[in-house]
């Protein structure tokens, strides 16, 4: 593997940044941080590959734990290919890792998409699979949104989906009140696996009683739960008032009001704090009819709308969403941190998320104008306009 220098960048990651400097990468791994001008002090040796950024953003790779597809290929069509294919979109974008997301179905659909996903797991030639995330099926019938249907609690089918994923299974949007699932909660921690309160009717008292069973995260926050309402805080009031509650944002202006994520912000540690994108299969496909879970759906004012007019879900990248965070006044910094350390944190995957000496050398290069020009993804390079 190739030892690589990225010169005369900003680099930024978590709360600070620092102009003309430079990143080294050896086998894989991020292995010195470095002023510009402590490198020119440095003899380079001829098999290192160097390239001068020329003052661009040098930060760690995006990930996105919540997406359900992209250009085309999604979850839902079962197959590893879809998966390998969304993997190369992605680098594209920025993203050097992801957690493909299957929807809420029937246990056959279901264990399809998960095993398609395992059989990609180590295959990918963009973005990594870092895990499984389940949007289901514990959920509640009354907040479905656009996934498939629900399913009560059954320790025995989470079995069987785990057994599926081969250990795979990363994180699961589960609805706290639903009867028996306290025990559901218990198992999944002791699997590693991270519970994300969604598609839930809690009561405040509903997400107290989870958050002490272990679901300390929450997924595409203010929708498809329970209303802030000033005599039962719900699932929306719970994660504003808790601060150990942490949440995903979809930062696209129309799933959240921008004014709402900046009131999240004020209250909630901005460490507490996931963007995802929740894409679609259709999300920056150019052609062809827009499919989403075997439905199609409308493009309107950047989002996928079913007939009806309910959501189906974003057509947001992560790049747009870091861009659109900073235009609504939050620090480039933070919205970054939201992208990378955080989900990296919150989810458990070690040696991601920074640039930091010993971590995988996950980076994402972009302009000023959020143009991705480099996207490296441990070590290996799958994007690069510099060439």
């Amino acid at each position: 593997m190739h030892k690589i220098w990225l010169v005369n960048g900003t680099v930024v990651s978590g709360y600070s940044r620092q102009e003309e400097s430079c990143v080294y990468v050896e086998d894989g791994q991020i292995a010195d941080v470095i002023s510009l001008k402590r490198f020119k002090k440095k003899s380079i040796p001829s098999d290192t590959l160097v390239y001068d950024v020329n003052g661009a953003w040098i930060a760690p790779g995006l990930i996105d734990s919540h997406i359900h597809g992209f250009n085309g290929f999604g979850t839902e069509d079962h197959q590893s290919e879809s998966i390998l294919e969304m993997s190369k979109a992605l680098a594209k974008h920025g993203v050097s890792s992801f957690c493909p997301t299957v929807y809420s179905d029937d246990e056959e659909r279901m264990t399809h998409a998960i095993r398609a996903i395992v059989a990609a797991h180590g295959k990918c030639e963009g973005a990594e699979i870092l895990g499984i995330h389940l949007e289901g099926p514990f959920i509640s019938p009354k907040r479905l949104g656009a996934q498939g249907g629900s399913s009560p609690v059954d320790l025995d089918l989470m079995d069987r989906l785990w057994e599926a994923g081969e250990g795979m299974i990363s994180n699961m949007t589960v609805a706290p009140e639903l009867k028996n699932m306290r025990e559901l909660a218990l198992s999944c921690v002791k699997k590693g696996i991270v519970l994300q309160a969604g598609h839930t009717d809690a009561a405040y008292e509903n997400m107290l009683e989870g958050m002490q069973a272990g679901i300390r995260h929450s997924t595409h926050f203010f929708n498809a739960m329970s209303r802030l309402h000033h005599r039962n805080p719900g699932a929306v009031g719970a994660i504003m008032i808790l601060p150990d509650m942490s949440c995903e944002i979809i930062a696209d202006g129309e799933h959240v009001h921008p004014e709402l994520i900046q009131l999240l912000l004020r209250g909630k540690p901005v460490n507490k704090v996931v963007l995802v994108t929740d894409a679609l299969k259709p999300t920056a496909q150019k052609e062809g009819t827009l499919l989403a879970n075997g439905e199609e759906v409308l493009f309107v004012d950047e989002v996928f709308k079913k007939p009806d007019g309910v959501f189906a879900g974003s057509s947001l990248t992560m790049m747009k969403g870091i861009k659109n965070l900073v235009s609504w006044q939050i620090p480039l910094e933070q919205a970054l941190m939201m992208a990378t350390e955080n989900p990296s944190r919150i989810l458990g995957f070690d040696r991601k998320g920074a640039l930091v000496p010993g971590f995988d050398a996950d980076i994402t290069v972009f302009d000023k104008q959020y143009n991705v020009l480099m996207t490296m993804v441990a070590g290996r390079i799958v994007k690069n306009l510099f060439a």
